[in-house]
């Protein structure tokens, strides 16, 4: 037996027992005559002695040892001298009487310190040394609690935990697909799921009412700190069902997640908001609503005073940032600046300080009074020692987003996004397909299975474009502090309505045979209506540990060129798999 504690186990009543541990030496440090190791293991940490009076064997051993060594410590439990009450185990040591090395250890490229010296990518490249901290561990932790709580809440409604195949047909929309080569079928390729979506619609048809999966899944496409190649889902469907029903059923999950993983117990039931209401407030269709700073539409008040930016834009958008008159100028232009950046986009930036002093200051006194500027700051609820910024342009929807881009980034600045404050709220009714300028063709704001609101099948079958437009989805988001967490909707079931579906977006009867005919003829056998919904699993563990990226909560993630460099992945394979799969690789 190697041990018979973890490092984290024993306490002042253990006096006196004989123990084994085992674990990693994460320091020893000698005074006077003495040596103490603390021995590491995925539980805690407890401190080893051994005193001058050891027999030399074991002191010469000892003194060999070193950070990273594999031991296994036997010994008695004493009462500590000195106690350490920022340790679990700090009333005790273990006085030891005999030690085995498991495994000797180089010194490692960094400190296994929850606060390391190692940069992100050294630990990138040891990932197996890195999880060895704390802060790896406890995310990873965290991750395993989630995914119990997720499961036990689903079985215990009925739902069964179904496997979907990761060898599929490729069906490119949207993001680009993983491809992988058929060895046994030439010139052929399977895809990687970007989502079970057509087979768990297939299972409802095959009458597995409840139907939910944490699965892998791929999406080959740019990468920032929430997004990687591959991630978890929280797949999940339902039959039978009508959108209350599954959002009343998952808004369930989700504060069961809460209160026994976090510990905090959300009393109210989630908001609802509509996509349109979102985007008219919050400029984005994932609001962070843990502080206000709303977007109000300026463009009958600001209009026709004869300063041609304002009066030659079709919006004018505002949010009144709290308690920043005293921005100073050169803090105004750095925020200006920051506006122009491509990732925002916006030409300029207009301020309006309210000072405490009852004063108003622009920088466009010249075109407007102070009582013109007085009823913009009346019509948005500002107050004095507010500061307004204002956007205009062409395109009310692209202002917007501007506007809650910048809405965003004041609050990081005044600190009003606190990551242990949850605001979780429901998007609703988004547009069912968005028309897009370049390619002169309808997209699915979702995907194409999503069912249009019942009450707008007339706009749905109409061939006007404003029409399209107006279309209505049976669809939902479930969003949390400015981050979309999951999203689904009521599917369609019907044959007739999915092949009209294709037909608005332009995916002609041939393509639609070839790429969804096996689902089009399924839904011909007694389809039930159906819905559901996936959460971003790696997403909700993020957020839940305090944290913007989701990279500390995978075990093994990829870095932002889509690499593991800890196994040099992806890599070139040899000539004999090139041509067995029939492949040949040309240079670009």
């Amino acid at each position: 037996m190697y041990r018979s504690h973890t490092c984290n186990e024993l306490r002042i009543e253990n006096v006196g027992q004989e123990v084994r541990l085992a674990g990693w030496v994460q320091k020893s440090r000698k005074l006077g005559g003495m040596t103490f190791i603390d021995l590491r293991d995925r539980y805690g940490i407890t401190q080893l002695v051994i005193d001058a009076q050891a027999n030399q064997e074991l002191l010469d051993l000892v003194s060999n040892i070193g950070r990273e060594y594999v031991i296994q410590a036997i010994g008695e439990v004493i009462e500590r001298a000195s106690k350490n009450p920022k340790m679990d185990t700090g009333d005790i040591e273990i006085k030891v009487s005999h030690i085995n090395i498991l495994n000797s250890s180089v010194t490692p490229p960094f400190t296994i310190e929850d606060e390391s010296d190692g940069g992100e990518n050294i630990r990138a490249k040891f990932r197996y040394l890195d999880i060895r901290r704390n802060p790896v561990k406890n995310a990873l932790i965290l991750r395993h609690k989630l995914a119990h709580e997720i499961r036990n809440y689903l079985d215990a409604l009925g739902f069964l935990e179904i496997e979907t195949p990761y060898l599929i047909k490729s069906t490119p929309e949207g993001a680009r697909d993983f491809v992988v080569p058929s060895r046994v079928n030439p010139g052929q390729f399977y895809a990687l799921p970007q989502s079970p979506q057509t087979f768990k619609q297939l299972l409802m048809v095959g009458g597995c009412d409840r139907y939910f999966q944490i699965v892998r899944c791929f999406r080959d496409e740019d990468l920032r700190a929430d997004r990687q190649p591959e991630f978890t889902q929280i797949d999940c469907e339902m039959s039978f069902v009508d959108q209350e029903d599954i959002l009343n059923t998952f808004e369930g999950m989700m504060l069961s997640l809460f209160k026994n993983v976090l510990g905090i117990d959300i009393k109210e039931n989630i908001p609802r908001m509509s996509w349109y209401e979102a985007m008219d407030k919050y400029g984005s269709d994932k609001p962070d609503i843990r502080f206000d700073m709303l977007i109000f539409e300026l463009t009958q008040l600001a209009k026709g005073k004869g300063f041609s930016v304002l009066d030659s834009a079709n919006y004018i958008g505002a949010i009144a940032v709290p308690n920043a008159a005293d921005y100073t100028r050169k803090q105004l232009d750095e925020i200006t600046e920051w506006v122009k950046r491509p990732q925002v986009g916006a030409k300029g930036l207009i301020y309006i300080k309210l000072n405490n002093d009852g004063s108003i200051k622009s920088s466009i006194d010249k075109f407007y009074s102070a009582e013109d500027l007085q009823s913009w700051a009346e019509h948005m609820g500002a107050k004095k020692g507010d500061l307004l910024l204002v956007m205009s342009g062409d395109n009310k929807r692209k202002v917007q987003n501007m506007l809650g881009v910048l809405r965003l980034e004041m609050a990081n600045r005044l600190g009003l996004r606190n990551p242990k404050v949850f605001a979780p709220l429901w998007i609703v009714d988004f547009p069912l397909v968005e028309w897009d300028e370049e390619t002169q063709r309808f997209y699915a704001m979702h995907h194409p299975f999503t069912a249009p609101k019942p009450e707008h099948m007339d706009l749905f079958y109409s061939n006007k474009k404003e029409d399209l437009e107006r279309v209505s989805a049976n669809a939902y988001d479930f969003v949390l502090n400015g981050s979309e967490l999951g999203g689904g909707s009521i599917r369609i079931h019907n044959s007739e309505v999915q092949k009209r579906m294709f037909e608005v977006l332009g995916i002609g009867k041939e393509e639609a045979e070839e790429k969804f005919g096996f689902i089009i003829n399924a839904f011909t056998y007694g389809a039930p209506p159906h819905g559901g919904l996936a959460f971003g699993f790696d997403r909700i563990c993020s957020l839940f540990g305090g944290s913007d990226s989701i990279r500390d909560y995978i075990a093994f993630p990829k870095n932002n060129q889509a690499r593991d460099v800890m196994i040099d992945s992806p890599s070139k394979i040899d000539n004999i798999q090139l041509e067995e799969l029939g492949l040949k690789i040309e240079s670009k």
